[in-house]
């Protein structure tokens, strides 16, 4: 009898954590991804990338730096296509991922952010420039391409291949002709010379 008033006490209490929980919404606004609202280079990435899904330029706007809208203006001048095609994607090809790809390393230094977001497609890792204007933390790749963004230091993606190129710098070579037993294949040990005249 215990057990089963324990049991109902149990399912009483999980129904009203499950009834009273968050509930998600099926809109298409860029608070419809977690973390989307906050002010980090992570929170703006996660705008853009919900602005991307939902066509929506004036949201991928709104994430964009002045010199990044004055880059894209430059080329769809050069490119002869509208700015909403130029925009479309948001620079990145990270957003091509069909749900939000994986973020990490994100860092900041004064005014120039960096954050490392996953290229689902080429299966590697894209480190995107953001930099605070307006009080909002923004893409930055018209700073990038103009030389004035700021670096807040290597990414985690190129800290790890550094660090393999010189693991395998320092790699001792071994002796292709070795087997496993440490044996050589070809080579045998000096036979003892026979002593002279039987002696």
């Amino acid at each position: 009898m215990q057990r089963i008033i324990i049991g109902i006490i149990i399912l009483t209490i999980a129904s009203l954590i499950f009834a009273c929980g968050p509930k998600s919404g099926g809109n298409n606004n860029s608070t419809a991804i977690s973390g989307a609202g906050e002010d980090s280079p992570t929170g703006a990435y996660k705008r853009l990338y919900a602005a991307v899904k939902a066509k929506d330029t004036e949201g991928i706007k709104s994430v964009m730096s002045k010199k990044s809208l004055d880059f894209a203006k430059v080329l769809s001048a050069q490119q002869n296509k509208p700015l909403e095609q130029v925009l479309e994607n948001g620079y990145t090809a990270t957003t091509f991922a069909p749900s939000l790809p994986q973020i990490r390393d994100e860092r900041i230094q004064g005014d120039s952010a960096a954050l490392e977001v996953h290229n689902d497609k080429e299966n590697n890792w894209e480190d995107l420039p953001f930099v605070r204007e307006d009080g909002q933390w923004k893409l930055a790749i018209g700073e990038m391409f103009a030389n004035t963004w700021k670096s807040p230091g290597k990414g985690q993606a190129l800290r790890e291949r550094e660090a393999a190129n010189a693991m395998s710098n320092n790699v001792v070579q071994g002796n292709a002709a070795a087997n496993a037993n440490g044996n050589f294949r070809g080579v045998h040990p000096p036979l003892a010379s026979p002593a002279a005249n039987g002696k």
